[in-house]
């Protein structure tokens, strides 16, 4: 029973999508989770549009649902497919969907769509984390750069040869000196 509940509770997550920086699932998948027909879910928000405000549901534009279409393939107008435009429920707007329908499986499913919306809420936390400790060990790093940098520089520097020194081994005679200078003592 708990590998199914994981299951589910995936499924209803790869439902998730974000729209408009918001993490929502469509009608169409809150209806294939819940067991009913996208039309029966649809009539339920408008009979009880109160319960519905804006941040719990949203109805998405042509350009959004054109660009929807083109992700995940939906039939066309013309060949029996939708004919409005889609909602979008968030987490909140999809539990109150599942009160208003009235159906055991709705609210069976409705717990994995909560989950589901947690568990995202939790990678997102994690994320956030990870993405912090990135950044500190980012800068740490920068700052060893420079400090490595100029120990290789340091390292460099001994490892070149001293400057050659054009001192020539031995006595050196000055102009004075020489084989004559010495016969005449």
């Amino acid at each position: 029973m708990g590998k199914q509940i994981t299951v589910l509770a995936e499924h209803a997550e790869s439902k998730i999508r974000l729209i408009r920086g918001i993490r929502v699932i469509l009608d169409t998948d809150l209806a294939e989770l819940y067991g009913v027909e996208v039309k029966r879910l649809n009539e339920q928000v408008k009979r009880n549009a109160r319960r519905f405000p804006d941040d719990f549901v949203m109805r998405l534009s042509a350009e959004e649902a054109a660009n929807l279409r083109s992700q995940i393939v939906t039939s066309s107008s013309s060949h029996g497919g939708r004919r409005y435009l889609p909602y979008a429920f968030t987490e909140h707007g999809a539990i109150m969907a599942a009160s208003v329908l009235n159906s055991k499986r709705a609210d069976d499913m409705s717990i994995f769509v909560v989950r589901a919306f947690v568990r995202m809420r939790e990678a997102l936390a994690a994320n956030q984390q990870i993405l912090s400790k990135l950044t500190e060990l980012e800068h740490r790093v920068e700052s060893h750069d420079g400090n490595i940098q100029e120990l290789i520089e340091a390292i460099r520097e001994l490892m070149e040869p001293p400057p050659a020194k054009n001192r020539r081994i031995g006595f050196s005679l000055s102009a004075g000196s020489g084989k004559d200078s010495a016969s005449s003592r």
